[in-house]
């Protein structure tokens, strides 16, 4: 039976980008050099919250275009021309090979770093807004269409009511998985103290990070309606202390391992498949664009490929 869950509200509404304030680039002109502007901009990575990640890779990206100009210029002497002739140079003049990911990763930081600029009021236009972003292409990822993600819930439904030896720790995994979309990661996270099981019905998760960084990715996502009883012979069995699952991530690998071999699925099954498949049964159901980021915990700049991905996921057969 499918499972059709929304994000329950955790946090006020978002504001525009356009309506926030820029605070770290109002010291700034249009005659502070490039050096000065990604400084600034750095800050207000870290205050706007960007993943470590991306900070160090936009940052690098940046440090790149800097040593391509020779000359520390001010940022008014930047046009979308030295732009276009800087992505040329990665294509075909640099001696590093330029990988379609990582061009595509320098398009996006030049066009989110002069967009900021403009938007802060420290030039009078976007010089990147022109440049032509060309994403790289990468395959699909695969998703359970409707029949499999029947199959998958009656063989971990079967293993919680077996006679012998009964399992509920398969079907509990899977059955949230599909619900809420969690990574991996989040899902290795979760303490028992984070499950809000007020509602027998209606119980939700609350997904929380230690790193002040990622706090934009904590939400509270609705369970599905039988994960109170399921839980309580999972409990009665496997006796966590704290955390939900008290293995290792791959211990829940091997057993979606072994549900892919009993319910027939030529492509496995991982926690990126049922992440994704959750994903398009939202969208499909009609979840807004903006109600499904936040429920997947993305930011903007990811998002926009993932809701790529989703879009041409979609067909009549899920």
């Amino acid at each position: 039976m499918p499972i059709k869950q929304n994000q329950l509200p955790l946090f006020p509404k978002e504001t525009s980008a356009k309506k926030e304030t820029v605070e770290q680039g109002s010291s700034l002109s249009r005659e502070s050099l490039l050096s000065e502007a990604i400084e600034a901009f750095h800050d207000h990575m870290i205050h706007k919250g960007f993943t470590e990640n991306t900070i160090s890779s936009f940052l690098g990206d940046l440090s790149i275009f800097s040593r391509y100009l020779e000359d520390d210029v001010a940022i008014d002497g930047i046009s979308t021309r030295k732009l276009n002739d800087f992505l040329a140079y990665l294509l075909h003049g640099r001696k590093a090979a330029c990988t379609p990911k990582s061009y595509a990763r320098r398009v996006t930081t030049l066009k989110v770093f002069f967009g900021w600029l403009a938007e802060s009021g420290v030039v009078a236009r976007d010089v990147a807004a022109p440049v032509i972003h060309r994403p790289a292409s990468s395959p699909l990822p695969r998703i359970l269409h409707t029949q499999q993600i029947a199959d998958v819930l009656a063989v971990t439904a079967s293993m919680l009511r077996r006679l012998e030896d009964p399992d509920p720790r398969p079907y509990l995994l899977v059955s949230l998985l599909l619900a809420t979309g969690m990574k991996k990661g989040e899902c290795m996270r979760i303490n028992l103290a984070d499950l809000d099981l007020a509602s027998p019905t209606a119980s939700a998760v609350y997904v929380r990070y230690d790193n002040p960084r990622r706090r934009y990715k904590e939400r509270k996502l609705r369970l599905p309606p039988d994960f109170s009883a399921t839980l309580t012979l999972y409990r009665n069995q496997y006796k966590p202390q704290a955390r939900l699952f008290e293995c290792t991530a791959r211990n829940l690998e091997y057993v979606l391992t072994d549900v892919a071999q009993q319910a027939n699925l030529p492509s496995g099954l991982s926690f990126e498949m049922l992440r994704m498949t959750c994903a398009v049964r939202d969208y499909k159901g009609g979840m807004d664009e903006d109600t499904l980021r936040r429920k997947l915990g993305l930011s903007r700049i990811a998002w926009t490929e993932v809701l790529e991905k989703i879009q041409k996921l979609v067909s009549p057969a899920l």
